[in-house]
């Protein structure tokens, strides 16, 4: 509840003192903290959960909930782009192989303009964005779109 409401303090005081594997633990519709914070647009909950040092971190947000939807997919629903941006600059990508023909950046390599970032979920829908790469500490981008593939 502290998550989905925004409580951060509570959240700084508590996380330290429960054990990591209750940031994954998920309610009846299947929807774990991250989720309710990102429906309900909550950045610094997130950050807290997310960045949790003995967590499971990035892990968080690959789980789906009962309607199939991960927390980037919940943040992108309620139309929260700052979120969404944040959930996806934290994903575990696989940046040695590159789809559909496209070269891959080399690891030290600094991108100074636009991304657009395009990820398929195991149920073939698809998020599009627009991240301004001139930037590295914020960026902006253009509501997510979501397709079916």
């Amino acid at each position: 509840m502290a998550a989905g409401n925004g409580h951060d303090d509570i959240l700084e005081y508590i996380l330290p003192l429960v054990e990591p594997s209750l940031l994954s633990t998920a309610n009846s519709s299947l929807s774990t903290p991250l989720h309710w914070a990102a429906l309900n647009s909550h950045l610094k909950a997130m950050q807290l959960l997310v960045e949790f040092p003995s967590g499971p971190q990035a892990d968080l947000i690959d789980q789906k909930n009962s309607a199939g939807r991960t927390p980037l997919g919940e943040a992108e629903m309620a139309g929260w782009e700052e979120g969404a941006q944040y959930l996806v600059s934290k994903m575990k990508l696989d940046e040695t192989t590159a789809g559909d023909g496209e070269a891959t950046a080399e690891a030290d390599e600094v991108v100074t303009g636009d991304i657009e970032v395009e990820i398929e979920d195991a149920d073939g829908q698809i998020a599009r964005m627009k991240l301004d790469g001139s930037s590295s500490s914020s960026a902006t981008a253009p509501p997510p779109t979501t397709t079916s593939g």
